[in-house]
Order: structure tokens, then C-alpha cells, then sequence
């Protein structure tokens, strides 16, 4: 019992960061200055966050994880792209398969496979793929792979069987975040938050996500 409550402690205080779908570079710079664990960038052509064929960063945000954020694409233009965002993470929102996601960790990139969860998903679609990546990210079911703006149903991660670490994502935004409890206990590493903190797409409200901020402290 004990230990349980330690881990409940340090899923409450110890939760990550991610702002997902950055794409200007002064609002960039500003976000960072807040240190969020994680920073996304889209490199999905069909976003309204794609980031462009030709974006690169001058130089990595101190204290930053930067995230490359990939739909369906080879493992060589995965690791393209990576160079250009001072990163070795990808975030994989299609159907890439679980030896796509080994070979990108062996090339040393940290992998966070995507599901997309609706009231039907099965997680068991979620174990050939807990040996290939580091993480999973759950987001919500739409039209679009990723950036739909709305939540799932957060009890149904209580079918998951916790055995890697997920990024919570999905139409958070700095009052859905103020009540985290159904997480309690589960094996979250971070919350990733795109159009609930947005002023428009692509651009990010510094007081949004200064009062997420506030809410996971």
C-alpha cells in the first residue's frame, strides 16, 4: 500500500509536458522559456501544424526534448527530418509497423507510437508493439491522424495494461487538466497538449499554458 501511494505521488508531481504542433518561431522561442519537457513538431503535409518541407531549428532548446512528429513515413526520411529539429524522438501517428519502430531504435531514436482510442479500441492491438517502442501516446479517434481537439473517454485506459509508459493526448486544455484522477495509479508519463492551448493553429497562448502549468503543480 505503501509503495502505492509513493507511485501515485510521483504520477502527480513527476507528470511531463509536451506542446504539440509548434510551428512559428518566436512563439517557439517563448514557449520554451516556460521549459516544457517536450516541444512537437508536424511534419505531416496534410496538418494546419505542418512545420514545411524546409524548416529546420538554428539551434536546440536548452532543457527541451523536440519531438518529430510523423505520419506513414520511411524510417530514411524519419531520420532525415530528425537532424533538422536537433532530435532523436519520433512520434509515429500511422499504421507503422512494430519492425518500422525497431529499426528506428536501433538507429538510437526514442519511439512514441501512436493508437488512436475510441470506445471500441482494443488495447490488445497495443502488445506487439511493447518491446519496439519507448512509449505509446493515446489520442483520440477522428478525422485526422492526430489534432482532432477532442477528448476520449479517460476511464477506458483503465483496460490498459500499464506496461509501457503513454503520453495523454486528445483535446486537453487548461480546464480538462484540472481533474487528472481517473489517471491515478496508471503508467502516464506526459500529457501532450496542441489545440487546447492554441490562439490558432500553430500558434500557443503562453497564459494557457502557464495555467496547465499551474494546474499539474
Amino acid at each position: 500500500m505503501f509503495a502505492y501511494v509513493i507511485y501515485v505521488l510521483k504520477m502527480k508531481f513527476m507528470m511531463k509536458l509536451k506542446i504539440c504542433g509548434m510551428k512559428d518561431l518566436d512563439n517557439m522561442n517563448a514557449v520554451a522559456e516556460l521549459r516544457p519537457d517536450y516541444m512537437g513538431f508536424i511534419f505531416y503535409r496534410d496538418s494546419p501544424r505542418y512545420v514545411g518541407g524546409n524548416f529546420s531549428l538554428p539551434a536546440p532548446f536548452p532543457g527541451v526534448a523536440n519531438v518529430g512528429v510523423f505520419v506513414d513515413e520511411s524510417t530514411d526520411e524519419v531520420l532525415y527530418r530528425l537532424k533538422f529539429i536537433k532530435s532523436r524522438t519520433a512520434q509515429l501517428h500511422g499504421s507503422e509497423t512494430p519492425s518500422q519502430c525497431n529499426e528506428l531504435r536501433r538507429w538510437g531514436v526514442t519511439v512514441i507510437k501512436v493508437f488512436s482510442v475510441d470506445k471500441d479500441f482494443d488495447f490488445r492491438r497495443t502488445k506487439e508493439y511493447q518491446r519496439m517502442a519507448n512509449f505509446f501516446l493515446f489520442d483520440t479517434k477522428g478525422k485526422m491522424p492526430g489534432g482532432n481537439a477532442e477528448t476520449f473517454d479517460w476511464n477506458k485506459l483503465k483496460e490498459y495494461d500499464q506496461s509501457v509508459p503513454f503520453f495523454l493526448s486528445g483535446g486537453l486544455n487548461p480546464e480538462n487538466v484540472k481533474d487528472l484522477s481517473v489517471l491515478n495509479g496508471m503508467n502516464v508519463h506526459a500529457l501532450d497538449l496542441n489545440s487546447g492551448v492554441e490562439d490558432s493553429p500553430g500558434i500557443k497562448s503562453i497564459e494557457k499554458i502557464k495555467s496547465v502549468m499551474s494546474s499539474l503543480k
